[in-house]
């Protein structure tokens, strides 16, 4: 006999309505972090030894903004130095000489080794160890000699400390991003006739760019930041004018308070220079500044939500 019990129906998969899974442990932990950020507004607000008027007052105070002109600029040079550096040490590193190999391998293990705050006060005081600096033939005539005292000045003493230190770190990152570009590529140019220095400028360093960019970019802000330890040497930079205003006011809590807001301030333009390469360098194609903030601020938390829901 024929079976006539009616099969049930299988539902329709796409007109089931998803149903996000809830997460009770984030809307408790956004709310405590809620009423923290509230406290920490309040107290900004209502604390009167924070003295906001002198805040206000020094924030463009020609000191300050004299100080804050030399950070850019040391910032700046280290960065231009430490990247010409990096580069020739990426190019030994990968070089199949062994000299050029473990010279690179030694300055990245030395300048990656020794603190920057270290560096700075053993450049200051190179003359200690080099009293005279001459160039001529090796164990030979001397052509120039100069005293090293009047070469090494607070700022030279900075930048070379700085720079080095950078070109390790750097060094690495462009090493890293040169090895990830296809080898199949070098050949081909070397099928093209090309040189192996036209390779590495046409081919090899422009496609590790957009790997080497996102790095870099995180290391020009630290490098903003660490210029603030030039101050041991009494260069005029922006904490140290900073410093320079409050022995004299005695008004040290807003003065920091005025150094931070500009870190902050430059560390985000910074920020915002870097996704602007880093997004045009990545499709090609011009972004706005809309577009920027906008990722710059864009939660995680809200994206996984639409995303669950979506399922």
């Amino acid at each position: 006999m024929t079976d006539h019990t009616p099969q049930p129906q299988r539902p329709d998969i796409h007109a089931v309505t998803p149903v996000p899974v809830r997460h009770p442990s984030r809307w408790i932990g956004g709310a405590i972090l809620l009423v923290l950020a509230a406290m920490f507004i309040h107290l900004l607000a209502t604390n009167d030894n924070l003295k906001w008027s002198v805040v206000w007052q020094y924030m463009f105070d020609k000191e300050i903004l004299a100080g804050l002109g030399r950070t850019l600029l040391l910032t700046c040079l280290a960065m231009i130095g430490g990247l010409a550096i990096g580069i020739v040490l990426a190019i030994m590193r990968l070089s199949h000489n062994p000299v050029f190999q473990t010279v690179s391998w030694a300055w990245i293990w030395f300048f990656r080794g020794v603190p920057p705050l270290v560096q700075l006060i053993f450049w200051y005081n190179l003359a200690l160890l080099i009293p005279v600096l001459s160039i001529g033939i090796p164990f030979g005539p001397q052509f120039w000699s100069a005293n090293m005292n009047d070469l090494i000045t607070p700022f030279s003493a900075a930048l070379l400390g700085l720079s080095f230190t950078e070109s390790a770190y750097a060094a690495e990152m462009i090493r890293a991003g040169i090895q990830a570009v296809s080898g199949g590529q070098t050949e081909a140019a070397a099928t093209l006739g090309m040189s192996k220095s036209q390779t590495l400028r046409r081919i090899v360093l422009p496609q590790a760019l957009r790997i080497i960019i996102p790095p870099i970019g995180n290391d020009t802000i630290s490098m903003l930041k660490f210029t603030s330890l030039v101050s041991v040497l009494a260069l005029p930079d922006l904490l140290y004018s900073a410093q320079m205003i409050y022995a004299r006011t005695y008004q040290t809590i807003p003065l920091l308070i005025v150094a931070t807001i500009w870190y902050l301030l430059m560390s985000t333009i910074l920020t915002l220079i870097e996704h602007y390469i880093e997004h045009r360098l990545s499709d090609g194609k011009p972004i706005s500044i809309s577009r920027i903030v906008a990722s710059l601020f864009k939660s995680r938390f809200w994206t996984s939500r639409r995303a669950e829901a979506s399922l």
